[in-house]
């Protein structure tokens, strides 16, 4: 097995132990195109969720913002949908970051075969 296949397996087994680091310091130092392929796309997958991470942030400070504006909706029977946006984003990044962590294992024991 080349050292190129492992370094490759390697930045996308790294969603485990170093997600953004090793690809990027891969990226950056290595010459083999076939290995600076592999760093890129791990990078992307990687960054996926820690954008999603900064959307939810948004979406949560939004929550937190309008709470007096649902407390009055609550009162009148209404629904705001920014009382569960929350709820609906935990359910959506955890989703997302289970099929980013599959899809990084698989793509790894993929290069190594």
């Amino acid at each position: 097995m080349s050292n190129n296949k492992i370094l490759s397996a390697i930045c996308y087994f790294s969603i485990f132990f170093s997600p953004l680091l090793l690809p990027a310091i891969v990226f950056f130092v290595t010459d083999d195109y076939e290995v600076k392929s592999h760093a890129k796309k791990s990078l992307i997958s990687h960054l996926a969720p820690i954008i999603l991470l900064i959307v939810g942030f948004v979406l949560f400070w939004f929550s937190m913002v309008s709470f007096e504006t649902r407390m009055t909706t609550f009162a009148t029977g209404g629904f705001d949908f920014w009382a569960f946006a929350p709820l609906i984003f935990m359910a959506l990044y955890g989703l997302l970051f289970l099929i980013v962590v599959i899809w990084n294992v698989y793509q790894g024991v993929k290069v190594l075969k």
